[in-house]
């Protein structure tokens, strides 16, 4: 144990973290078990024993961006968790139809009432665009409206949403751009409560994996879906997409982006919070559009999903205790280590967030970006 101990105060120490130090980053041990686990462990450890109380930090997204900056997470990757993850992806396709639906049960169907008193008013679980912005509402909307402008949107037309969430964008361009919207998502949780949200506006929901998707549509959005689909499909995804779009249209994609190419996420992350997810790299995108689309606007507003974790951590922090004997306290430090430390990583730069642009035959006379 001394020496499991020594190693991770070592460590640490090398992001000016310390064991049992006074300041909002240090992290407080509880249970000696701690150093044991995350030498073996790596970062499944580390959040599975906060999980369990063994260690607290004032500041957990300080914290996390401490050890992304200094990259301490690199030096214990190797373990029998990030093996395993990692030999899995390669043999497996976790992006496969048959395990469409395993995000929609496990994540977004965790409960509306949680998603409810965590977001915006408007449900918009993706990040917000916070330049002119004073709180979380106004991002959101700001996000939505950037989209539209993107898309060059204009009334009466058709939208697909791919990933459609409870309705946010589908509701917004309905109401604000008189635009006719199909959402596909895999959470019944969301396609329940995005009807009775949208109710009397031209809007239809379907449970539908992307594959399964029939239609035309004047522009495609896809906004923080493309997270679930894996490496192994991010071909068949953008065939998928090229034959729903019409000629002349758009299709803009939101997503979270990873400065390097990789085939899994975080072993953590992907046990309790996103199954079958990873973050796409810039080349992997790149490989994947080729001869199917050109790439008109590619926009990084990544250190705004720092704001948009923070508030919504605040936001599920101050509502907890409406919702705590329905989910108990392994949940809440689950959820809060999550956020908090999906903050921290965007604050390092560990993780970007992009929104692009893309056409079937490229804009007549060049797409004119909007910010």
């Amino acid at each position: 144990m001394n020496r499991a101990k020594t190693a991770i105060e070592k460590l640490l120490a090398e992001a000016d973290i310390r064991i049992n130090g006074n300041r909002p980053w240090d992290v407080n041990v509880h249970d000696e078990r701690f150093y044991r686990a995350v030498l073996r462990g790596g970062s499944l450890a580390f959040g599975e024993s906060y999980m369990a109380g063994w260690w607290d930090s004032e500041a957990v997204d300080e914290l996390i961006y401490r050890i992304f900056v200094h990259g301490l997470m690199s030096k214990i990757r190797f373990t029998p968790a990030n093996v395993a993850l990692y030999l899995g992806t390669l043999t497996r396709n976790v992006g496969r139809k048959s395990k469409a639906f395993e995000i929609g049960e496990k994540h977004y169907d965790s409960g509306n009432d949680l998603f409810e008193r965590m977001l915006d008013k408007r449900l918009t679980y993706t990040c917000g665009y916070w330049r002119n912005a004073k709180d979380l509402n106004e991002a959101q909307e700001a996000k939505l409206d950037l989209v539209c402008w993107k898309l060059g949107l204009t009334s009466g037309q058709a939208v697909l949403d791919v990933g459609c969430g409870w309705g946010s964008f589908a509701k917004f361009a309905a109401e604000k751009y008189n635009a006719h919207v199909t959402g596909v998502t895999v959470s019944k949780e969301q396609v329940e409560l995005g009807r009775e949200l949208c109710r009397g506006l031209p809007v239809e929901f379907r449970l539908q994996d992307y594959r399964d998707i029939t239609g035309n549509f004047d522009h495609i959005v896809s906004l923080g879906m493309f997270e679930h689909v894996g490496y192994k499909n991010y071909r068949e995804y953008f065939c998928a997409m090229r034959d729903h779009l019409k000629d002349g249209g758009l299709f803009l994609l939101h997503t979270i982006g990873s400065n390097t190419s990789g085939t899994h996420t975080d072993p953590w992350i992907s046990k309790y919070i996103f199954p079958n997810g990873m973050l796409p790299s810039i080349a992997q995108i790149g490989k994947a559009i080729e001869k199917k689309f050109i790439m008109e606007d590619w926009h990084n507003f990544g250190t705004d999903y720092d704001k948009t974790l923070m508030a919504w951590f605040k936001n599920f922090d101050s509502r907890w205790p409406e919702i705590a004997s329905t989910y108990g306290n392994t949940f809440y430090r689950m959820w809060k280590f999550y956020l908090l430390s999906c903050a921290g990583s965007f604050r390092a730069r560990h993780n970007e967030l992009w929104q692009i642009v893309l056409s079937k035959h490229g804009v007549p006379g060049g797409y004119e970006s909007v910010r």
